[in-house]
């Protein structure tokens, strides 16, 4: 698919200047990634950036999706320069992330993470409430050394309280933890394949240079946009299906009010035809004395 107005969320020009085109050095590609590549330059295979561009829709339609059904992408990536973007453009959409070191078990093993998260907010928690002051020096700077580091790894991922419904991911290779991982579990990767990748391993492969920063950037912008783009027609849903449920509760409301006061009607009725010849029961009586 494409934007609203039925054209492509970023034309070739733009993925052009962003230099997502720029492969690796030929002599270390990825054979499986020969779809991909437009032609060779100067010992550096260039990306064929139609096939980019198609890609990219399929995999922002995919992320708009997850986030209409209700579903966490965790944006992924730890190398130097893509650190600051992955973790600007998930905070924009709302989504969790891992940009400094990814810990072997964040998926396969979440709730022995999700323990190392409770152990960072209670650290927190003792500074906040002043207990950190009321310890030994030694061990003051221990739990404050602990607490940083819990801090820098799992800050990103502290309010996911359940696994993703999807993977962003900039540079596979490096993230092949994380790549095994959701694999093992079923959970989509879309993800950035550089000519040095195994497409294969990707659910929504997007073929484009994984290295440079405007590259990298770009497409994360794109699929942050999408991922918002997503969550306000979930909200929007959710809005219209608490209005549809309010409508019903009220009309259920009218209807078991009028037939409340159609009974009430009914008894009154009926207790002024027993009364009327109750009465008429005592004026025949009252002749025959």
């Amino acid at each position: 698919m494409s934007n609203e107005n039925g054209q492509p969320r970023v034309d070739v020009e733009t993925l052009l200047k962003a230099g997502t085109h720029f492969g690796h050095l030929t002599s270390r590609w990825n054979p499986k990634m020969r779809d991909f590549v437009f032609m060779e330059r100067n010992g550096i295979h260039i990306i064929d950036l139609t096939q980019t561009q198609e890609l990219l829709d399929k995999a922002a339609d995919a992320a708009a999706r997850f986030a209409k059904q209700g579903k966490k992408i965790l944006f992924t990536g730890t190398k130097k320069q893509a650190r600051e973007t992955l973790r600007k453009y998930a905070d924009e959409c709302g989504s969790p992330y891992v940009v400094e070191r990814w810990l072997g078990g964040t998926l396969t093993n979440f709730q022995t993470i999700r323990k190392s998260i409770r152990r960072m907010e209670d650290l927190v928690k003792m500074e906040e409430e002043g207990v950190m002051d009321q310890l030994k020096k030694k061990e003051r700077l221990m739990k404050a050394r602990e607490r940083e580091k819990l801090e820098k790894i799992l800050t990103g991922i502290s309010k996911m309280a359940r696994l993703p419904g999807a993977l962003f991911v900039v540079d596979i290779n490096r993230e092949h933890i994380a790549v095994n991982e959701a694999r093992k579990l079923g959970i989509p990767i879309i993800a950035l394949v550089d000519t040095n990748c195994d497409p294969d391993l990707v659910n929504f492969p997007i073929p484009s240079n994984d290295d440079a920063l405007k590259s990298i950037e770009l497409i994360a912008s794109v699929i942050s946009a999408a991922v918002q783009e997503g969550s306000k027609a979930r909200d929007l849903q959710l809005l219209a299906e608490a209005e549809e449920k309010k409508k019903r509760k009220q009309e259920a409301d009218a209807k078991a009010s009028k037939k409340k006061a159609a009974a009430a009607a009914a008894k009154a009725a009926k207790e002024a035809e027993e009364a009327e010849d109750d009465a008429a029961t005592a004026e025949a009586d009252a002749k025959e004395a």
